[in-house]
C-alpha cells in the first residue's frame, strides 16, 4: 500500500475516533457540558490534533454533507432526456430516501443524526448552523437547476422550487427527528423511517403529473 493510502487511513482512523468520543461524551454528559479538552483525551490526542479534524465541537454534529443535496446535485448532472425540472428533484429525493447513505446506515451516523436533532432544540449555535447549511444547500442546489434548466427556469424561479420541495423534505425529517421516540433508533429502523417520510411528503408532487415540455 503507498504511503499516502496509509496516511489517509490512519486520517481517517484518527477522525473516527474523535468523533466516537464525542458522541460517547454527549450521551452520557449533554453537548454544553461537553469540552473539547475531554473529547481529545478520551481519543487519546490532543486538542491541537482535534482543531486539524474538526474547526469547533459545533462540527462534530454535522460530519457529513446532507445526503440529499448530493442526491439532487448528482440528479442534476445526469437528468434524463425530457425530464422537467420538478421531476429532476423528485428521484433525487426519492433515491435518497430509499438509501440514505453509509453514513446514516452506519450506527455511528445515526447516532450523531440524532444527537444533532435533539441538541439544536436547545442551543442556538447549533441551530444556526444546521438552518445556514440548510441555506447553502438550497443556493447550490437552486443555481445548477438554473444552469441546467435556464431556458425554463429564472434564478428566482430556480431558487422557488428548490426551496419547495427541498423544504418541505427538511422540514418533515426535522420534526421527525425531534420526537423522543426516534431520537435512539439504530440505522436500519432511521433508514426506515426516512423513506416513509419523504415518500409521505412527496405524495402531493408524485400524485401530480408533470407537465409537457414546451
Amino acid at each position: 500500500m503507498p504511503p499516502s493510502a496509509l496516511r489517509d487511513r490512519k486520517r481517517e482512523r484518527t477522525r473516527r475516533a474523535i468523533l466516537l468520543a464525542a458522541v460517547e461524551l454527549f450521551e452520557a454528559n449533554g453537548y454544553e457540558e461537553t469540552t473539547v479538552a475531554e473529547i481529545a483525551a478520551v481519543a487519546e490526542v490532543g486538542t491541537r490534533t482535534f482543531f486539524n479534524y474538526f474547526a469547533s465541537k459545533e462540527e462534530l454534529l454535522f460530519p457529513e454533507p446532507d445526503e440529499r443535496v448530493r442526491a439532487a446535485v448528482a440528479a442534476i448532472a445526469t437528468r434524463r432526456p425530457g425530464e422537467r425540472p420538478v421531476e429532476v428533484l423528485l428521484r433525487a429525493l426519492r433515491a435518497a430516501g430509499d438509501n440514505p447513505g453509509e453514513h446514516l446506515v452506519d450506527d455511528l451516523g445515526a447516532r450523531v443524526t440524532a444527537l444533532r436533532a435533539r441538541v439544536s432544540r436547545t442551543v442556538p449555535a447549533v441551530s444556526g448552523r444546521a438552518a445556514h447549511a440548510q441555506l447553502v444547500a438550497q443556493r447550490e442546489i437552486a443555481r445548477q437547476l438554473h444552469h441546467a434548466f435556464a431556458h425554463e427556469l429564472d434564478e428566482v424561479g430556480a431558487a422557488a422550487l428548490v426551496g419547495a420541495v427541498v423544504g418541505a423534505v427538511s422540514g418533515a425529517l426535522t420534526v421527525l427527528f425531534q420526537q423522543p421516540q426516534h431520537t435512539v433508533d439504530d440505522g436500519e429502523r432511521l433508514h426506515r423511517k426516512i423513506h416513509e417520510t419523504t415518500s409521505r411528503v412527496l405524495q402531493p408532487w408524485l400524485a401530480t403529473p408533470a407537465e409537457p415540455a414546451r
